[in-house]
């Protein structure tokens, strides 16, 4: 007779477990026994398919680098339609949705998670690295499209962005901010680099 039900995705329901307890309650509550109570597994299963609680964190975060990785495609291809601003606003409401803000406050908590994610080849901040990465690289396209000035320093304009748009968010505990607030960030930001 089976003991349980067979998961359909044991990672994925997982990591959604990890996001919800992350955000809810912060990093401090995030344990693997925390996340099998919260995934309804028994926590066996969660030391069933990663070696130890900072695999499991190192492949939550690497999945959402993933996610990161194709955001910045689409942003890339976005190049040259819309306004740069409308881009950019889309790109950095979803990329600092309120999971991912609890993930880079875990990533600053845990140095082995930190050690382990550059083992994997993450950026020297993960989430932050990569989502400045994919600014730079649209930017960069925007700017062979003639539509940011051929010398605006796109190496300070990236991590500008990046770190003004985190500030905001991080701001705001209840609700991401609006739009607009977004879109103040990114026009103020890229005043001087508009041809």
């Amino acid at each position: 007779m089976p003991t349980g039900l067979a998961l359909r995705d044991p990672r994925k329901q997982l990591f959604d477990a990890a996001e919800r307890i992350l955000v809810r309650d912060g990093a401090n509550s995030l344990t693997s026994r925390a996340v099998a109570t919260e995934a309804g597994v028994a926590k066996g299963v969660l030391h069933r398919h990663f070696a130890d609680f900072d695999a499991f964190l190192t492949e939550l975060v690497l999945d959402r680098i993933g996610r990161i990785t194709v955001r910045a495609t689409s942003l890339r291809d976005a190049a040259g339609t819309a306004t740069v601003a409308d881009n950019l606003t889309g790109a950095l409401l979803a990329s600092f949705e309120p999971a991912t803000v609890a993930i880079v406050v875990l990533v600053i908590a845990r140095d082995e998670l930190r050690r382990r994610l550059r083992a994997a080849g993450a950026a020297r901040f993960p989430l932050v690295g990569e989502n400045t990465a994919m600014v730079a690289d649209y930017l960069a396209a925007e700017r062979d499209r003639g539509r940011i000035a051929a010398e605006a320093d796109i190496d300070t304009l990236a991590p500008t962005l990046i770190g003004a748009a985190h500030l905001l968010f991080t701001e705001r505990k209840d609700s991401p901010p609006e739009a607009e607030a977004v879109r103040k960030v990114v026009t103020t930001v890229l005043a001087g680099a508009m041809p």
